[in-house]
């Protein structure tokens, strides 16, 4: 049976350094020809950073850049919230952020910093506070050629809207998690084996770190999955990790899982467990 092992960490408001210039670790995501670095952001409410967009494409693009609400399932979805359903908190972290430009358009390989800062009411309760910032590129329009304006026939052209979403989080004050991991086992999913566990966190900050699956005797981890963010609307995350079928005969038996923080961010544990996989 597993051992449950909790640990309680402080998560003290802490300002980015500006973005100046990316260097090879820096986080960044790709959607078309849009490559945004870095994939998350942390503000304090007092000191302001900048978002990085790089137009990695052949021609000038232009992204219209907004600020949207989601709230995260047990399963790990994240689940779009209309403005008029949003809760005291959400409205307050639409209020606090600014940032500028709203709109883009980028050369090819030209990259443009997008400035954000946060500015918490004086009243504002301590918390965590999260709004995800959206990049969607505007289709440019394309000329009507000589051949389409001598037939009757009407014709449609679906062009896809490529975008990239990030989370904005502002954390105000003091603010802590406890989080425990829980369940573990192999299970049979829709494409094969997985690693299926529970992550349950208290308090009043997310959580963010990588998962990894570790033996005694071995210097690297049997399993690695990064980018694991619990936020704090739910209490429980569901992880699912796919797995090899060489990889489910490696990890059975005695293991122990860590969940840790980003190594950039100084790799610190936030939850493990040990006991046997099977």
């Amino acid at each position: 049976m597993f051992l449950k092992s909790l640990r309680k960490f402080s998560l003290v408001a802490a300002g980015l350094a500006a973005f100046g210039a990316l260097g090879l670790t820096t986080p960044a995501q790709a959607q078309g020809d849009l490559l945004v670095a870095p994939t998350r952001v942390v503000l304090d409410g007092s000191r302001g950073t900048e978002v990085i967009l790089s137009n990695i494409g052949s021609e000038e693009a232009t992204y219209r850049i907004s600020l949207e609400l989601r709230r995260m399932t047990e399963a790990g979805r994240l689940v779009p919230v209309e403005k008029t359903e949003a809760n005291g908190v959400e409205e307050a972290s639409l209020g606090m952020i600014r940032y500028a430009p709203r709109r883009i358009s980028l050369p090819p390989g030209q990259p443009q910093a997008v400035r954000l800062a946060a500015r918490p009411g004086a009243e504002l309760p301590d918390g965590e506070y999260r709004v995800h910032m959206s990049f969607k590129a505007i289709p440019r329009p394309r000329e009507v050629t000589e051949e389409q304006t001598q037939t009757d026939a009407v014709s449609f052209k679906l062009i896809p809207i490529y975008g990239i979403t990030i989370p904005i989080i502002v954390r105000h004050g003091r603010v802590e998690a406890q989080v425990a991991l829980t369940q573990p086992s192999i299970v049979q999913g829709e494409n094969g084996p997985e690693l299926a566990m529970s992550i349950e966190r208290s308090g009043e900050s997310s959580t963010y770190g990588v998962l990894s699956v570790v033996k005694d005797g071995l210097d690297e981890p049997m399993i690695l999955a990064g980018g694991i963010a619990v936020y704090p609307e739910v209490g429980s995350r569901q992880v699912r990790v796919n797995l090899t079928p060489e990889q489910v005969e490696q990890i059975k038996g005695p293991a122990r899982i860590e969940y840790r923080e980003l190594p950039e961010l100084g790799g610190g544990l936030i939850a493990a467990v040990d006991g046997m996989i099977g």
